[in-house]
C-alpha cells in the first residue's frame, strides 16, 4: 500500500467572510436527505482516492453556553486543511445548516441532535454523491470525527479505506458525562470504532476533548499526540495517508 505524507501548516484565524477558496476549488451545494450541504471540491481524477474533510460542530454555542441561531464555523481550520491537500480529489464538506439554511433546519440539528439519524443519513448521502465509487479517505475534525465514524458504521457498502480524526469526539455520551453536560438525547452514538485503517490526532492537553477520553476510546492505538497544539490550532503537523 502506497504511503504518502502530507505536511500541512494549519492556522486557525479569520472570519467566515474573509476566507476565499483557491481558484481550483469549486463551490457546490448538495441536496442530501432533508438538508443542503455546502462543499468546496477539487476533483480531477476518476479513479484516484478522494479525501473528504468533514467540518466540526462550528459556532453551535455562544460564550455563555447558549445555542446560537447560526452554526456556521467562524474559524477556517478545516477549509484551510482541505485546500492545502495536494491530492487529486479533495472535498471540504460542511455540516447541515452551516453556511446555508434548509427549511428543515432547527436548533436541535447543531445541539442535542447533531449526530441524529437524519443528520448522519444526509452526510452519508453527500459523501456518496461526491465520491462516485472512488476509494474514500474520511477526515473528521472535532464533532466531524463523530459524524465520519457514524458514516462508516452505518454505510458498510461505502468504499472508505482510511479514517482520520483530528481532536475528535468518538463517543458523545462519554464526552457529555465528562463535563456533566446535558446528554445529546437525539443523537446516535458509536460504542465500537470502525474496523478499518485509522489514525487519530489529538492536541496535548486539549481542554475541549480531553486526552484521557481519546486514550479511553482508542485504547492508545493509532493515536498521535501533537504538542504545542490546542483543540482548534494544530501548527505544522503531518497527516499520513495510507491509501
Amino acid at each position: 500500500m502506497k504511503r504518502v505524507v502530507l505536511f500541512l501548516l494549519i492556522l486557525v484565524s479569520g472570519c467566515v467572510s474573509s476566507w476565499v477558496a483557491p481558484i481550483d476549488f469549486e463551490y457546490h451545494v448538495i441536496r442530501a436527505g432533508q438538508y443542503d450541504i455546502v462543499t468546496y471540491q477539487r476533483i480531477s481524477d476518476n479513479t484516484s482516492p478522494i479525501h473528504i474533510y468533514i467540518e466540526g460542530d462550528g459556532n453551535a454555542f455562544n460564550a455563555y453556553g447558549r445555542p446560537t441561531l447560526n452554526p456556521t464555523p467562524i474559524g477556517t481550520f478545516m477549509r484551510d486543511m482541505a485546500t492545502r491537500d495536494a491530492s487529486a480529489n479533495v472535498v471540504y464538506m460542511a455540516r447541515p445548516c452551516q453556511y446555508v439554511t434548509s427549511p428543515q433546519c432547527n436548533v436541535s440539528d447543531w445541539t442535542d441532535g447533531r449526530f441524529s439519524e437524519p443528520i448522519v443519513s444526509a452526510m452519508s448521502d453527500a459523501v456518496r454523491n461526491v465520491a462516485q465509487n472512488r476509494p474514500i479517505v474520511l477526515i473528521g475534525y472535532s464533532g466531524g470525527a463523530m459524524i465520519s465514524g457514524l458514516i462508516i458504521q452505518n454505510n458498510p457498502d461505502l468504499p472508505v479505506k482510511q479514517w482520520i480524526t483530528i481532536a475528535g469526539v468518538l463517543n458523545h455520551t462519554d464526552w457529555s458525562n465528562y463535563f456533566n453536560d446535558a446528554p445529546l438525547s437525539k443523537s446516535l452514538d458509536m460504542n465500537v470504532l470502525p474496523a478499518i485503517s485509522q489514525m487519530h490526532y489529538i492536541a496535548q492537553g486539549d481542554s475541549v476533548v480531553p486526552n484521557e477520553l481519546s486514550y479511553q476510546w482508542t485504547g492508545g492505538k493509532n493515536l498521535m499526540v501533537i504538542t504545542d497544539a490546542t483543540h482548534d490550532n494544530f501548527p505544522d503537523f503531518g497527516i499520513t495517508f495510507d491509501f
